[in-house]
């Protein structure tokens, strides 16, 4: 085969969210990466609103979180408003928990921002190379890398990229997924939606009653920029093309009460897409990987996807780098589906519940108001404000795998695979609640370590070791494993289930990956559980 005209170690395919989250991570540990997006620029388009806390929690290890929350709305729009109109009162409200108001579970706040403007802050977090208007449109697997062949769209030419693997966060419809064969399973397509990007003279009246999200009867509202800017989401209609989407959107709005019917609504932009709720049947082929939407497609109520996507890399990102410098085997690339591929099921099922909930409030209110039913003061939605705190979710993910030890034992059996054939529970609050725990698989709790200092603080481009007994753990610290011992108070160890003699050894993403709660029981404990938990060759 012909020599490549570039070659890396990973070569990452879309320049979304999770793309562009996945080349800051590699840099970071220092993975030769290029990423390949085909469009000619980042999104213009608002499309996913929701930065959650678990996101803002990965944003934090990047150093990007305070440039995003600046760009963010104040937390006041941490709310999701029902009515009739833009202009009318709520019938119903209810927070997003973990946004509108400081949680002790996190030592962060999720923001509600656009994706335009997330992206560009996502983009400068690195300066590893990027190539806008470059489109995959094959793939050649070789014993030891994969060869893409690229059509860059400026010049008409053809390019070719050898990498070690292949991540493809191409999106809902992905080549590389098409490419490689992988059928996906879920709903499929749920609704066909249009959003129009607009102004209007709304912003003091958005200040008096703020929120992140207005469902009325006729669409959903969203305020795209502290500064300004307005997006309205409602189901494409038959006649697309020849919409009056001016007049459609001043409709929706309603009359201001304070300056008449006929608000004046200044298109900017409108857009077609389809909300797409699957899961790939695999997150993993040989040595291409797939990410984000590529790997599950979420309804966007309850602001899940992008979030799922990003927690998808935090979990890859640090295995690539493990087998990509030789401290880790390859057979760890294989925990990232057997981690993440009960999550996006889980996830999918509470968005798709999410959805159907929504499109079902939103037909009850349209059959009141075609029947001359006046707005009531409150109407009980089918389902209570827990139903947004999702925490359980965002924070309370659990992992099960080969990269996960149990008590400094042998890993727990795999969980089963989720049934496609299991339906959401549109009465349940699965996913509602987090308690936190130092349990082996789970995140590792939010405890402060100094003023300002989180124990998610310590976490980065390496293992943690967090112990009451430093100086008795750093002695069995051996290479070739990146290790750093931190001191936790005995009050702290304690609530995570430790002896002033234990430890717990937490992966790069934050995930306990082994717990001794009292002493090691021998000299190699730590080195023979960093091994088993990267698959490493390395003899402890």
């Amino acid at each position: 085969m012909p020599a490549a005209d570039t070659e890396v170690d990973v070569l990452i395919v879309g320049g979304g969210p999770v793309g562009l989250t996945a080349r800051a991570l590699l840099q970071r540990w220092g993975v030769r990466t290029m990423l390949v997006e085909k469009h000619s620029e980042l999104s213009p388009f608002p499309r996913s609103r929701l930065v959650n806390a678990r996101s803002m929690e990965i944003f934090r290890q990047l150093g990007v979180a305070a440039e995003i929350t600046a760009n963010a709305f104040p937390r006041e729009f941490g709310r999701i408003r029902f009515r009739d109109t833009l202009y009318d009162g709520d019938f119903a409200t209810a927070a997003m928990v973990g946004v509108n108001a400081p949680i002790p579970e996190s030592p962060v706040l999720g923001v509600a921002t656009s994706q335009d403007r997330l992206e560009p802050t996502l983009l400068a977090a690195a300066d590893a190379p990027v190539r806008f208007g470059a489109e995959l449109v094959d793939l050649a697997e070789e014993p030891e890398s994969v060869v893409a062949e690229l059509v860059d769209h400026r010049s008409g030419g053809g390019v070719r990229v050898r990498a070690r693997y292949v991540l493809a966060a191409d999106g809902a419809n992905s080549t590389v997924r098409q490419r490689l064969g992988i059928d996906t399973t879920g709903p499929g397509a749920m609704a066909a939606v249009t959003t129009v990007v607009f102004d209007a003279e709304l912003g003091s009246w958005c200040a008096d009653q703020p929120a992140g999200v207005y469902f009325t009867a006729h669409g959903s509202f969203l305020p795209l920029y502290p500064e300004g800017g307005w997006a309205w989401l409602a189901p494409t209609p038959e006649d697309a093309d020849r919409a009056d989407w001016a007049g459609l959107v001043s409709r929706a709005l309603g009359a201001d009460p304070g300056a008449g019917p006929g608000v004046r609504a200044d298109v900017l932009r409108v857009q077609h897409w389809v909300m797409n709720a699957f899961v790939a049947e695999r997150f993993h082929h040989d040595r291409i990987l797939l990410a984000g939407d590529a790997a599950h497609a979420m309804p966007i109520i309850g602001g899940l996807g992008m979030n799922t996507g990003i927690s998808d890399v935090h979990n890859l990102c640090w295995k690539l780098a493990g087998v990509l410098h030789g401290w880790a085997g390859p057979g760890l690339l294989e925990t990232y589906a057997t981690e993440r591929q009960p999550v996006a099921h889980l996830t999918l099922r509470q968005a798709v519940a999410n959805t159907r909930l929504m499109f079902q409030a939103q037909s009850l209110r349209q059959e009141q108001l075609a029947s001359g039913e006046a707005a009531p003061a409150h109407i009980e939605l089918p389902w209570s404000e827990r139903y947004f705190a999702q925490l359980g979710l965002v924070l309370g993910v659990a992992y099960r795998s080969a990269a996960v030890l149990v008590d400094g034992g042998p890993p727990p059996p795999e969980p089963p695979e989720p049934s496609e054939a299991q339906e959401p529970s549109e009465s349940s609050d699965a996913g509602t609640d987090y308690v936190p725990t130092a349990e082996p698989g789970h995140r590792m709790p939010h405890l402060w370590l100094a003023r300002d200092r989180s124990t998610l603080d310590a976490f980065g481009e390496w293992f943690t070791l967090l112990t009451p007994d430093p100086a008795r753990w750093e002695r069995q610290a051996a290479p070739p494993w990146p290790l750093r011992v931190e001191p936790l108070a005995e009050e702290q160890a304690e609530r995570c289930g430790l002896s002033p003699d234990g430890a717990l050894l937490v992966r790069p993403d934050g995930h306990v990956s082994a717990r001794w709660p009292d002493r090691p029981p021998n000299d190699s404990a730590l080195a023979r559980a960093l091994a088993a938990v990267t698959g490493s060759p390395a003899s402890p």
